[in-house]
């Protein structure tokens, strides 16, 4: 058995280093706010001692969609992902690291800069002085998540400091449009899928890293098999069991196989049932935010007497739902346009950035 160090942001660099190499015993990166350090410090108990093998670091997923838990990851574990992430990517290289490393995303920038030997150079989530980062001889690399991608590419000297890096881009599921114009500005951007029980993305483009294996079951449910998968939730046996076998993870996601490679189709729970037709709630968000832009309007199924699932939408723009439904008309099922729009200040998010969108579903049960 041993104790579990908790570590702040700035501490994580040396946190990584120390735990791969022996000579520190497990940590948990804690986020920059107080509030959301003590929220996460309850979810992981670091009171009670790690009594598993190997154990490098013990990481609490976002809770966006649920309940947050303690993901344990191995040393092991965390190095057969950053290993075989370098072997998809051409080697290893510098990296830039724009994420908080309270988050499997940003804690992995750390893992894979300490195995490719340079520290990673750290900029804001706005990418702040990305254009002055001095690199090395050797791959640049960086991690993004969809929404830094979108306002870097409407930023003329971001933009054209980006064709200098090969962009990791998760979190989320990525506009094709937006890839596109991507491409056009000439940005390499890889899209990644996987996530904290995964010790981040270990899909790469649709495509399992080395020793990686995807599995799809008849309704589509993807499960994750491979040398990255966590050991566990801390103090949850239950949970454990529910979705880990052996090195196997059953995710919460639904995909299917386009041309060979793996396309992600949004969550399970996301179809919902509106009139008694079937409404993909994951698919209409993709929808809105072409027509409207991203991160404008949220939709939403919340429960109805009448309708089974009422489709709604929350936005932080001035827009009324008949020009919402106008936008949308044509393009969706009837039963998918929204029938109730909310107008809020600003969306709630996770201490990653993300939309909360279980946030949002209970404040309008609210």
């Amino acid at each position: 058995m041993t104790d579990l160090r908790l570590v702040s942001s700035d501490q994580v660099p040396d946190a990584v280093k120390a735990v791969l190499e022996g000579t520190a015993g497990p940590f948990t990166p804690l986020p920059d706010s107080p509030t959301e350090a003590d929220r996460w410090v309850e979810v992981v108990r670091p009171d009670q001692p790690v009594e598993e093998p190997d154990v490098a670091v013990v990481v609490p997923t976002s809770g966006s969609t649920g309940n947050a838990r303690a993901v344990v990851l191995t040393r092991s574990a965390l190095t057969a992902a950053a290993m075989a992430a370098h072997d998809r990517l051409g080697g290893p290289g510098a990296w830039v690291c724009s994420l908080a490393p309270h988050h499997v995303a940003g804690l992995m920038v750390h893992v894979r800069a300490y195995l490719s030997g340079y520290p990673a150079v750290t900029v804001d989530q706005q990418l702040t002085g990305l254009a002055d980062v001095v690199l090395p001889d050797a791959p640049a690399y960086i991690s993004l998540v969809p929404t830094q991608l979108y306002k870097a590419l409407r930023h003329a000297e971001i933009r054209t400091t980006l064709r200098r890096y090969t962009v990791l881009l998760g979190g989320a599921a990525a506009d094709r449009e937006e890839l596109e114009r991507a491409k056009q500005a000439g940005i390499h951007v890889v899209t990644t899928y996987g996530m904290t029980e995964t010790c981040g993305g270990v899909v790469y483009d649709g495509s399992p890293l080395a020793g990686v294996h995807i599995g799809l079951d008849d309704d589509g449910r993807i499960s994750l098999n491979g040398p990255t998968t966590f050991s566990g939730y801390r103090f949850d046996p239950e949970a454990t069991a529910a979705v880990l076998e052996g090195r196997t993870f059953l995710t919460s996601d639904r995909g299917a196989w386009v041309g060979g490679r793996l396309e992600v189709r949004g969550r399970i729970d996301d179809v919902v049932i509106s009139g008694g037709v079937n409404v993909d709630i994951a698919q209409l968000q993709r929808i809105v935010d072409r027509a409207l832009g991203v991160e404008k309007v949220v939709v939403l199924g919340v429960p109805d007497p009448q309708w089974g699932a009422r489709i709604v939408a929350v936005t932080t723009h001035d827009l009324s739902l008949s020009s919402l439904r106008e936008r949308l008309d044509g393009r969706v099922e009837r039963a998918a346009l929204p029938r109730d729009l909310r107008r809020v200040d600003a969306f709630p998010r996770t201490s990653s950035g993300k939309i909360d969108r279980r946030a949002i579903a209970s404040g309008w049960e609210a």
